[in-house]
């Protein structure tokens, strides 16, 4: 396993992270379950371990609790808020009245007295960046958070919170989290020259791209995944942007098979290459999926591979753009866009 320091926090951790989304209902994976990929994942040399209060509605992190219970001094341990809780309107977002609310809620299902890293899930436009940073802040100085970040989002508003927190005398986001695989490069355009720009650890999502670079997913096989059974649509063969996902997989497979990789390694390889990428984040739901992910830990992908890969799907280019989750709210709401 490498380690490598995250952002400017001077905080070591593994270039894999073990995401716990699949933990609870999403993944259907039970308490003994979570609790065995945990203890493999740390045996492995994984010290990074990545939860949500919305995945399976506060589940997860209960699991990730009870599985770390014991040990949390040998982790670092990170979860977000802002995504909706109930159908109270203002159980979600990143105001300090909801962020106050939900971290306390977080740590009381970790059973935790604070967490070493707090992202604000997805960008709220509704909250001003002051609002958010300030509670942030004051959330950090009472010892409940070590540091905080984002996810998921836009360059210009990582730009924007960074400015700020300087023009208000507020800490600042130290990490990002955003989508990154080889089928979605999007990021490499400004997200990730950004993050290296202001010294922020970069935890990516989705290295795998929701499985289609696992292995699982070939021409002439049915597709049988985790996630195409909820979501359908991004795994429909008949689709332009799928019948361009599988021609890549396929040329892809072509490049591991040469180079004497698992088409995972290759995939986890080609997102921790990047300078700006601290560690991928991989959500296991099996001992087996873990094991096969684990074994890219070490992979360091020659220039001749890199140079193959640029070849199958451009730098800067999103396979299925459609998919980036921070399109700009004036581009999905009309009444933005109209006087």
């Amino acid at each position: 396993m490498q380690y490598r320091t995250l952002g400017r926090t001077g905080v070591q951790v593994s270039s894999l992270a073990l995401g716990a989304m699949n933990f609870g209902a999403i993944g259907r994976t039970t308490q003994e379950e979570a609790t065995a990929l945990v203890d493999a994942a740390l045996e492995g040399g994984i010290n990074l371990i990545d939860t949500a209060d919305m995945y399976s509605a506060g589940e997860s992190e209960e699991m990730v609790g009870k599985a770390i219970a014991g040990r949390r001094d040998d982790i670092v341990l990170a979860t977000k808020a802002t995504m909706p809780m109930s159908d109270e309107r203002n159980h979600q977002g990143s105001s300090r009245r909801w962020l106050v609310t939900a971290l306390d809620n977080s740590l009381r299902r970790l059973g935790v007295d604070h967490v070493d890293l707090y992202q604000i899930h997805r960008w709220d436009p509704r909250t001003s960046d002051e609002e958010t940073l300030s509670a942030l802040t004051d959330l950090q100085r009472a010892g409940k958070i070590r540091s905080f970040g984002s996810s998921t989002f836009p360059a210009y508003r990582v730009v924007q919170a960074q400015w700020a927190a300087r023009e208000h005398h507020l800490s600042r986001y130290v990490t990002e989290q955003p989508s990154y695989s080889i089928l979605q490069r999007g990021i490499e355009t400004d997200v990730l020259p950004v993050a290296e720009e202001y010294g922020l650890g970069v935890l990516v999502w989705s290295p795998l791209a929701s499985g289609w670079l696992s292995g699982a997913i070939r021409a002439g096989r049915d597709i049988a995944t985790s996630r195409s059974t909820f979501m359908p649509e991004r795994f429909d063969t008949t689709l332009p942007v799928n019948r361009a996902r599988l021609d890549a997989v396929e040329q892809l497979a072509g490049v591991a098979d040469e180079a004497g990789l698992t088409l995972i390694q290759l995939a986890l390889g080609f997102v921790t290459a990047h300078p700006a990428v601290t560690s991928a984040l991989i959500g296991p739901r099996t001992p087996d999926h873990l094991h096969a992910q684990l074994a890219a830990a070490d992979t360091v992908l020659s220039a001749d591979v890199l140079d193959a890969i640029d070849a199958i799907v451009a730098p800067g280019t999103d396979l299925a753009p459609h998919e980036k989750y921070d399109t700009p709210p004036a581009l999905l709401d009309p009444s933005l866009r109209r006087r």
